[in-house]
C-alpha cells in the first residue's frame, strides 16, 4: 500500500489527498507536524515538505504537481485531465501558472498584506469560469484539484466571501459536491 507523507493543513498535501481519492486509491497517511519536521522527511525530500508520495517498489516523489501527474498516469481511471489535447494543454497551464494566478495573492493576504490582489486574481478566476464549467474545460480534473484546496482555504481561513465572483462560486459549490472533497472541507476549516 503507498504512503503519503501529508499535513491536514497543508493546501499543496491537499492536492494529493484528493487526487488519491478521485482515483480511489487506498492509502496509508502520516500525518507530518510542520512545525517540527522529522528529520528522516528530508531523506524523502531534501526541501522538507511535504507531501511526499512512496510506493513499496521503492518509489518516491516529493511535490504536489509531480504526484498529481503521476497518479493519473499510473493510474488512468477515472481520468482526472480531459480526452481534448487543447483542453488538456490549457489545463496544464492553470497548473503550471499557479503562483501568479492564485498562489502568491494568497499568501500575502494571509499575511495580511495583499487582500486587493486575492479579491483581484479571484475576479480573473471568475471570468475564466463564465466561459466554462472547469478550469480545463468541460470537465472536472487536475486543474480544479490544483486551485480548490486554496479556494477552500481563502473562504474558510481568510473569510473572503465568493458572493462577488458566481462563477466561481458555482464551480466551487459544483467540486465540493464531489464525495472526493468531503474531507477537506473539515481540513480546510482547521487551523
Amino acid at each position: 500500500m503507498p504512503t503519503l507523507y501529508t499535513a491536514e493543513r497543508c493546501p499543496y498535501a491537499a492536492r494529493a489527498r484528493i487526487t488519491l481519492a478521485e482515483k480511489g486509491i487506498a492509502y496509508e497517511a502520516v500525518e507530518i507536524d510542520l512545525q517540527d519536521r522529522p528529520i528522516w522527511l528530508y531523506e524523502k525530500n531534501p526541501l522538507g515538505r511535504v507531501p511526499v508520495y512512496e510506493e513499496d517498489e521503492g518509489l518516491v516523489l516529493p511535490e504536489s504537481e509531480v504526484i498529481m501527474e503521476y497518479l493519473e498516469e499510473r493510474y488512468p481511471e477515472p481520468a482526472l485531465w480531459p480526452a481534448d489535447p487543447a483542453e488538456r494543454a490549457l489545463g496544464r497551464l492553470w497548473v503550471q501558472r499557479f503562483d501568479d494566478r492564485l498562489g502568491n495573492a494568497y499568501y500575502a493576504a494571509r499575511r495580511g498584506d495583499g487582500h486587493d490582489e486575492l479579491e483581484a486574481r479571484l475576479g480573473e478566476l471568475d471570468r475564466a469560469l463564465e466561459a466554462q464549467p472547469w478550469l480545463s474545460g468541460r470537465d472536472y480534473g487536475l486543474a480544479d484539484i490544483a486551485y480548490l484546496p486554496w479556494i477552500l482555504r481563502a473562504t474558510r481561513r481568510l473569510g473572503v466571501e465568493l458572493e462577488p465572483f458566481p462563477a466561481l462560486e458555482a464551480w466551487l459549490a459544483r467540486a465540493v459536491a464531489r464525495p472526493a472533497l468531503e474531507p477537506e472541507l473539515e481540513a480546510a476549516a482547521a487551523r
